[in-house]
């Protein structure tokens, strides 16, 4: 009777241990088809793998406008722990002859962007971001893929965020220009070291995209966004290109002279007056919306609208903001120091368009 027992218990230890190893082959089947870096894929662990193979596998369906076979049954085998090699053999091949296609074009291209991709699915997953994310936040490709976007923001840009991600009426995504800004963890200091997630600030990030949907069987949508950073200074590296000083209610406190070769105007003349005074009255909503986020957020990109020019006309241009903080609060005091004031560097992008057309009583 003992014999017998100690036979089953051994049957069992070895069924254990043959279960781990196909679970451990079929884990390192699955890492080996993620388009990842060797040295990336070595660190992975099997939760990560998981995430990513399902992530990867969106992706592929998106592109291709159907599922990835090779995926799918490799992750049907990790669920039933079972694994035929031959036919493994043949999805390896085949991903690898697709890596090969990736050509140096791409990191070209993301260093002329300044910034990262990311590619949100509709219910807010993060289904691919480009490899050079971590550059700009910290948080690498590996970390963040698989994982819903709103574990990352701030939580004041959840509404936004949603908003940006939202179906339009009939129940599609409109291909309308999406152009935000949100606040999003990062992990670099101040002097570019990283740091953990737990110390992590918020880093303002300007998104722009668009939606694309993928037509087919398995048809899904999602959001391409470009994710740049915005710089804490600029520089006035042209004529073409000033600064100025507001208030919080963006009334003019100090402009300097390149203003006059541009709109007309002298710094004197601009003083005391709102920016709302000297830009078109249609753009007066987007403009508004610019001016929230930068008293919310600290730092905000205008996108593009017009001033006025005097004489007639106006000029199209885009203006990068951020908001001077107060001085640090004294401890016997209870009530904090408002901020300062905002600074504004504004890009001019075009000449005078309509120089004949008069909008205001100041042209």
């Amino acid at each position: 009777m003992r014999v017998d027992k100690e036979r089953r218990r051994a049957l069992y230890r070895e069924a254990a241990r043959k279960r781990r190893r196909v679970e451990s082959d079929t884990f390192a089947d699955l890492s080996s088809l993620l388009p990842l870096r060797a040295s990336v894929r070595a660190h992975l662990d099997k939760p990560s793998v998981i995430r990513l193979a399902i992530c990867y596998m969106r992706l592929q369906a998106l592109l291709r406008g159907k599922t990835n076979v090779k995926i799918w049954c490799c992750v049907w085998e990790l669920l039933s722990c079972f694994s035929p090699a031959d036919e493994m053999d043949m999805w390896k091949f085949s991903v690898k002859e697709e890596r090969k296609e990736v050509t140096e074009e791409n990191d070209v291209y993301l260093r002329i962007m300044e910034g990262f991709v990311m590619v949100l699915s509709s219910e807010g997953n993060i289904m691919f971001l480009s490899e050079n994310v971590s550059c700009y936040i910290g948080l690498t490709q590996t970390e963040l893929m698989g994982h819903n976007v709103f574990e990352f923001m701030h939580p004041c840009d959840h509404e936004e965020i949603r908003s940006n991600l939202r179906l339009s009426a009939d129940g599609f995504w409109s291909d309308t220009k999406r152009d935000f800004v949100v606040r999003i963890k990062s992990t670099l200091t101040l002097r570019g070291r990283s740091t953990n997630l737990k110390s992590a600030t918020w880093k303002v990030v300007q998104c722009q995209g668009r939606v694309r949907a993928c037509p087919g069987p398995f048809s899904s949508s999602c959001l391409l966004l470009t994710c740049r950073p915005l710089p804490v200074s600029h520089t006035c590296l042209c004529t073409r290109t000033f600064s100025s000083q507001h208030s919080m209610d963006m009334r003019f406190t100090h402009c300097d002279s390149r203003v006059l070769s541009i709109l007309g105007y002298t710094p004197n003349e601009l003083m005391g007056r709102s920016i709302y005074e000297f830009c078109h009255t249609l753009d007066t909503i987007s403009l508004t919306k610019y001016h929230t986020n930068l008293c919310s957020k600290s730092q905000s990109v205008s996108g593009r609208y017009r001033m006025l020019v005097r004489g007639g006309g106006y000029v199209w241009v885009e203006s990068h903001s951020a908001v001077v903080p107060g001085a640090k609060t004294p401890k016997y005091r209870t009530r904090p120091q408002p901020p300062l004031l905002i600074l504004c560097v504004t890009y001019v992008l075009s000449g005078v368009e309509e120089p004949f057309l008069q909008l205001s009583l100041d042209q």
